[in-house]
């Protein structure tokens, strides 16, 4: 792993970075540097947009912190796997921690799914989107997770493309060793991780899914697991095998 500066401010801005750009601060980021962190003009802080990698960048301003001078970059952008979260949203709290802890277990994408048994009617997707780059900004990430609009379930099984590798995560398959079950596991595209609500699948969901092509059908143990955290260890499980946890060849 690269030796990151935890020290250094990290701010996420949407412009294009390059050397000697200047970059105009929002209220609310004028706030957070100025009066949160206590920094001034001269000071420096990172920044990143998720394109162009990561930038040292000079504050300045007179009376508060109003803009960003970009220097010189620090780290090239980098590229997620290509792995989808897939999930039934959970309630406040529990969506924003799910959000996060998959953004900082590296996925691509966040595609919410309404399921029959989903225990929420609306998604906030704009407060998805707060919380990716909050997380991309706190854990040094340089590519920003997608975050799709939600779709029911039904709709995105007939959507989504068969080259890619569907990991259902189901509570009701057989307990079997999951790194062995995900290493025999073939694909030519990416990898679509499914992740059911609090009460489970559906009956027919879950012959539906097992209709699919391409398809891994996963046990995480022999505990039931909150969903949160069922997605936090399937992630971890893909990402250690089919993900860019792996070591690289020399």
């Amino acid at each position: 792993m690269p030796e990151l500066d935890f020290r250094s401010p990290r701010l996420f801005v949407d412009h294009p970075l390059r050397g000697d750009a200047t970059v105009a601060l929002d209220r609310n980021q004028s706030n957070y540097l100025g009066n949160v962190l206590r920094l001034a003009a001269g000071d420096s802080v990172l920044v990143f947009n998720g394109r162009d990698g990561e930038w040292q960048a000079a504050i300045s301003g007179r009376k508060r912190a109003d803009q960003l001078t970009v220097l010189s970059q620090i780290r090239p952008q980098d590229h997620l796997p290509d792995v989808a979260y897939v999930f039934a949203p959970l309630k406040h709290a529990r969506l924003d921690y799910v959000v996060q802890k998959a953004v900082e277990m590296g996925a691509a994408s966040l595609r919410p799914v309404v399921t029959r048994h989903t225990q929420v009617s609306r998604v906030n997707t704009e407060r998805m989107r707060a919380n990716v780059i909050e997380a991309a900004e706190q854990c040094g990430i340089l590519s920003l997770a997608e975050v799709a609009e939600p779709v029911a379930l039904e709709r995105y099984l007939g959507q989504r493309d068969a080259q890619r590798l569907l990991v259902f995560c189901d509570e009701a398959a057989d307990v079997a060793d999951p790194l062995a079950a995900l290493k025999g596991a073939t694909r030519s595209g990416g990898i679509d991780l499914l992740i059911g609500p609090e009460g489970g699948f559906a009956e027919e969901e879950r012959a539906s899914l097992l209709k699919q092509t391409n398809i891994l059908r996963l046990a995480l143990g022999p505990r039931i697991l909150r969903a949160d955290t069922a997605g936090v260890a399937a992630l971890a499980l893909v990402q250690a095998v089919l993900g860019d946890w792996r070591a690289k060849p020399g």
